[in-house]
């Protein structure tokens, strides 16, 4: 992500208030990922979303790091190659994916952050070079970029996050419709605000559900997830305000430690 050159407030710096984004982090992605847990049919592949993921990750890590370095001197010859981009975006996402866990030090955090950077960008340049993403990645990428966004220094930055994670899963759920990627669609662009989005994903999630008990999963998830996404919204439009006040305060921009956690610390 860009940064000003001033004091980088790391989305994964766990000294001091800061270890509660980690916390955040964790806690929504564990939303997400116990949704679709839950409302299973055929959803998220959590070895590939968090392939190997342990403490001592390194070693992975350091694995797909070295195939990315790879994939990047053949990209140098052919930088628009979509099957490259894509395998390189896959390495970055992964690499990522496991140095970012609970057990992780200070150093893995940073790391990890920074290849889910590398991540995002090289996801932009593979849709600048497919008319057809694949969905397999996308769904990778899709909570990564909200990883980012929920760590994002500023609310501008944040939103852009959204966004991208948000159309990311939207490529998931128009190739492989299905009660998980819908529910999921519908959660993501209930953060960005698109009400209108949220709430046709969760139309189209409810007329798959097959049992009571799956529609009352779904709205109760689905309930706590708007709490926290207006919150944001709300702190979001509150920070802009400011700063149009403050004559452009890029300061009065910044997110909290846990934007999207309805205000309240995990931890506490």
């Amino acid at each position: 992500m860009a940064s000003d050159g001033k004091d980088h407030r790391m989305v994964f710096d766990i000294r001091g208030r800061r270890r509660n984004v980690v916390k955040v982090v964790y806690a929504t992605l564990a939303v997400l990922m116990g949704l679709s847990l839950f409302l299973v049919v055929g959803g998220f592949n959590l070895g590939e979303l968090f392939s190997n993921s342990n403490g001592g990750s390194g070693d992975a890590a350091k694995t797909f790091e070295e195939q990315a370095e790879k994939l990047e001197a053949k990209l140098r010859k052919d930088p628009e190659d979509p099957n490259l981009l894509l395998a390189l975006t896959r390495a970055r996402a992964t690499a990522g994916n496991t140095l970012l866990s609970v057990e992780a030090t200070q150093e893995d955090y940073t790391q990890g952050l920074q290849q889910y950077q590398l991540a995002s960008a090289n996801w932009s340049e593979y849709l600048e070079a497919t008319e057809e993403p694949n969905a397999g990645i996308a769904q990778l990428m899709a909570p990564t970029l909200f990883a980012l966004a929920e760590g994002s220094r500023t609310y501008p930055e944040a939103q852009t996050n959204l966004e991208a994670a948000t159309d990311a899963q939207r490529i998931v759920a128009e190739q492989r419709p299905n009660l998980n990627s819908l529910s999921t669609l519908a959660i993501y662009a209930l953060f960005t605000g698109d009400a209108a989005a949220a709430k046709k994903a969760e139309a189209e999630a409810h007329a798959l559900t097959k049992e009571k008990f799956e529609r009352e999963e779904l709205d109760k998830q689905l309930e706590e997830v708007k709490k926290n996404a207006a919150f944001f919204q709300n702190e979001r439009k509150k920070a802009e305000k400011a700063a149009k006040a403050g004559g452009g305060n890029a300061e009065s921009l910044e997110t909290p430690a846990n934007p999207f956690s309805g205000g309240a610390s995990l931890g506490e």
